[in-house]
């Protein structure tokens, strides 16, 4: 089950989530790093090596991309970006359908999961076709909201980050995406400062862990999500 996050507006989370989300799991995970904020958020050393976007934008072929894979311990691994960001309209749809291939292979050659952190802004509509969950990450704000409902990617499930004094609450949100909101995560000064330290992995709090574990297997059945009230 290939999950892609992203986020309309910066400043969301989704890298925490995704990282959180693929060391949470109890099987081996991979997490596709296309924003290039992964390392950062794991106090890991940027990786010295191409990385997806590299590959993405050349003609290489899939089964080059083990090589470009960092273990990060030994459950997780990562793939990196790379060497620079995505350059705009540089990517054909068909080298997102492999990379995705590729990955949907990753996962049952190992019986575990991958997660696609796109980062902020609209993923690519060929990318986003092909995986299985779209998670789109985001605060209860009427501008993130606003710019995911005129895109033309539309999640499976929203995680919410929810803050006091927002006006919009969590059926605002469900309505104006149109998708339902799978997980609530409190903003917690917590883990901005266990992001700060490089220790995110060992000091997220763990309730946010438990939250994302639950939502991500229940992902695979909505109809359950909605009956057990998660996004009620």
């Amino acid at each position: 089950m290939v999950t892609l996050l992203w986020s309309a507006k910066g400043g969301s989370g989704t890298t925490v989530v995704a990282s959180l989300l693929a060391f949470e799991s109890s099987c081996p995970s991979l997490i596709i790093d296309l924003d290039g904020d992964v390392p950062a958020v794991l106090g890991m050393p940027e990786p010295e090596r191409p990385g997806a976007v590299d590959w993405l934008v050349a003609d290489g072929a899939t089964s080059q991309l083990i090589d470009l894979v960092v273990d990060v311990d030994d459950n997780t691994a990562m793939l990196p970006r790379g060497r620079r960001p995505m350059p705009p309209l540089a990517c054909s749809p068909q080298r997102w359908e492999l990379l995705v291939g590729w990955a949907r292979t990753w996962e049952q050659r190992h019986d575990g999961i991958v997660v696609i952190d796109a980062g902020t802004g609209v993923p690519d509509a060929a990318l986003a076709a092909a995986t299985d969950v779209r998670w789109l990450v985001t605060r209860a704000c009427y501008l993130s909201l606003r710019g995911a409902a005129a895109s033309e990617v539309r999640p499976t499930g929203v995680v919410l980050l929810a803050e006091a004094g927002r006006a919009l609450r969590r059926r605002d949100v469900q309505r104006s995406l149109a998708a339902p909101v799978i997980a609530v995560i409190d903003v917690d000064p917590a883990v901005a400062r266990s992001v700060d330290s490089g220790l995110l992995v060992s000091r997220a709090p763990r309730w946010i862990r438990r939250t994302l574990q639950r939502s991500h297997r229940d992902a695979v059945d909505p109809a359950r999500v909605l009956r057990d009230g998660v996004a009620a």
